[in-house]
């Protein structure tokens, strides 16, 4: 039985990528959702990319940014989905390679419970083009999710993640439902679910 689900972020509780939405709001849209693209698909390391793509966006008004993160897109049935999860008494936890301005936001509207993700830093009302937080690595989301097993006394085997991109194969690697939604093809060799169509309800059918 499921205890514990864990999911990713943009291009799965949100239809898109919110890095690559800010900087097409900042004018630099190729060049990061180029770098987006290849970090999803494994050919870059998530690190390197993410410093790359944030560094893209020194400059930007804050308020600016916040204002886009508090106004994307979240995907077809995120909110219905984690409101049948908690139903059923699972707990709902959000790993995002993104940013707290957006997860922070979406987590009173999706309502899930919490929401690990990135800091972007902010210098006189303006980005600096730095980043930190609870997220920054291609191993960051396996590394929380044991964590947040041994804390709640959850196994493996109790625990689903939801996922679209190469940075969650470490939440995949401590899973025993591995949902690769609309995702990249290094992740959907991994999965043990598949779901091509942009509809989160229909991971209702895998959870057992």
């Amino acid at each position: 039985m499921i205890k514990l689900s864990v999911f990713d972020f943009d291009s799965t509780l949100m239809d898109g990528e919110t890095i690559d939405i800010l900087a097409k709001n900042y004018g630099v849209g190729d060049a990061v959702s180029k770098i987006t693209a290849a970090a999803m698909r494994g050919e870059l390391d998530f690190f390197e990319s993410l410093q790359r793509r944030v560094s893209l966006l020194k400059g930007m008004s804050e308020k600016k940014a916040v204002d886009i993160c508090q106004n994307l897109t979240y995907m077809k049935g995120a909110k219905e989905l984690i409101k049948e999860l908690k139903l059923k008494g699972i707990k709902v936890v959000v790993f995002s390679g993104g940013f707290r301005f957006a997860t922070s936001f979406a987590k009173n509207i999706l309502g899930f419970d919490v929401d690990f993700a990135n800091i972007l830093h902010v210098k006189n009302g303006e980005l600096s083009g730095l980043v930190g937080g609870d997220m920054m690595f291609g191993y960051s989301k396996g590394d929380m999710l044991e964590r947040i097993q041994n804390l709640l006394d959850i196994s493996q085997n109790e625990t689903m993640a939801v996922g679209d991109g190469a940075n969650d194969l470490s939440m995949f690697a401590l899973a025993r439902i591995k949902v690769a939604f609309c995702a990249k093809e290094i992740l959907k060799k991994s999965a043990n679910v598949i779901i091509d169509e942009k509809d989160l309800t229909k991971v209702l059918g895998h959870i057992s």
